[in-house]
């Protein structure tokens, strides 16, 4: 088990054993043939036995789904993974950052493992990010 202490209510939080970790990097697109890896995002979110977001903790854990953008040269902007109406997933940064939704592509569908890739609508544009890492949080 991972064990959170929430300031607010002074209580001991225990996460269920599939949060994990994931780490993306910019894959490959024009202009970055070789992508960059300090343009990417750190989730925390359960991955259930396929690496596919768990959905079934969502409703009892949906504030320690967590999202951190990272840029070279800006703050980090922080926020939550969010589950939307139509079950599809987006960062929101209610926390540190913009005001807009980033959503993820099909990350309802995607499996979140190491060398695998997923994308990410950021404005108007679609990049792709590689799953660089997934552990234990």
């Amino acid at each position: 088990m991972v064990y959170l202490a929430r300031k607010r209510a002074k209580q001991e939080v225990h996460l269920p054993e599939s949060f994990r970790r994931v780490r993306l990097e910019l894959a490959r697109e024009p202009g970055r043939p070789e992508g960059n890896p300090y343009f990417g995002y750190l989730i925390w979110a359960p991955l259930d036995g396929e690496g596919k977001i768990d959905t079934g903790v969502w409703k009892q854990f949906s504030d320690y789904f967590r999202v951190v953008k990272f840029r070279p040269r800006t703050s980090n902007e922080i926020g939550h993974l969010i589950r939307r109406p139509a079950g599809s997933w987006a960062f929101h940064y209610d926390i540190v950052g913009n005001e807009e939704d980033e959503p993820g592509f099909h990350f309802e569908n995607e499996r979140f493992v190491a060398g695998g890739y997923v994308s990410l609508r950021e404005g108007s544009r679609m990049h792709v990010y590689k799953v660089c890492t997934v552990e234990h949080s």
